[in-house]
C-alpha cells in the first residue's frame, strides 16, 4: 500500500525530470504500480483510511511522485455534477487543447508540495488526451473543467513541471487573457 512516506517531495530532482515512456505491453510490475497509485487515491479520499494511515487527500498521482520516472498517471475524482472519473493511464499525451483557459479559485495543491503556494494556475479549459490503459488498449479522452485540470497537473509531473511553475511570479493572482474562473474543488 502506498502511503505519504512513498511520495517524494519538492526538491527531489526526479520531480524535475522528463519521465520515460513506458514500453508497451507494460510489465506486471508497472501495471501493479498503476493499480497501487489508484488505490492510494481511493484510500486518501476515504476519511477513515486517510486518518488511520495519515494520508493527504489526492485526486491524481503521477509515477515520478513515487520516484519512478515513467509516464504513468492515475486519476480519481468526481466533478461538480457528480460524474465520476477514474483512470489508470500509460503514456498520456495531450493532443489538442482549447484556447480558453480556466483556473481553480482556491489554487492548486500537490501531494509532493508540503506548503501552500498561493496564486492562480491557468490550465486549458478543454483537452483531448490519448493514452493506453493497463491492458495496452488505446484510450482517447475528451475532458473539460475539473477533470481536465487534474489530468494537466499530472501530465505536467511527467514533464518535470510543478503547478507553481505556472503561477505568474510577479502577480500570482493576475488573471491572464482567455481565462475563466473554475469554482470546483
Amino acid at each position: 500500500m502506498i502511503t505519504m512516506d512513498n511520495i517524494i517531495r519538492e526538491g527531489n530532482p526526479i520531480l524535475r525530470q522528463v519521465a520515460e515512456k513506458v514500453a508497451l505491453p507494460a510489465t506486471e510490475e508497472e501495471k501493479n504500480t498503476l493499480r497501487d497509485m489508484l488505490e492510494f487515491l481511493k484510500n486518501s479520499q476515504d476519511e477513515a483510511l486517510a486518518k488511520k494511515y495519515h494520508l493527504r487527500a489526492g485526486i491524481g498521482l503521477a509515477a515520478p511522485q513515487l520516484a519512478i520516472s515513467k509516464r504513468m498517471i492515475a486519476i480519481y475524482l468526481d466533478d461538480s455534477d457528480g460524474k465520476h472519473y477514474e483512470y489508470m493511464l500509460f503514456n498520456p499525451e495531450i493532443v489538442s487543447e482549447s484556447v480558453e483557459n480556466i483556473y481553480l479559485e482556491g489554487g492548486e495543491g500537490c501531494l509532493s508540495v508540503d506548503r501552500e503556494v498561493p496564486g492562480f494556475v491557468p490550465r486549458h479549459a478543454r483537452i483531448k488526451v490519448k493514452a493506453f490503459d493497463p491492458d495496452g488498449k488505446p484510450v482517447k479522452l475528451r475532458l473539460k473543467g475539473y477533470p481536465a485540470i487534474a489530468v494537466q497537473h499530472e501530465i505536467d509531473h511527467l514533464n518535470g513541471i510543478l503547478f507553481f511553475d505556472r503561477i505568474n511570479k510577479d502577480d500570482p493572482f493576475k488573471i491572464p487573457d482567455h481565462v475563466a474562473e473554475h469554482n470546483e474543488l
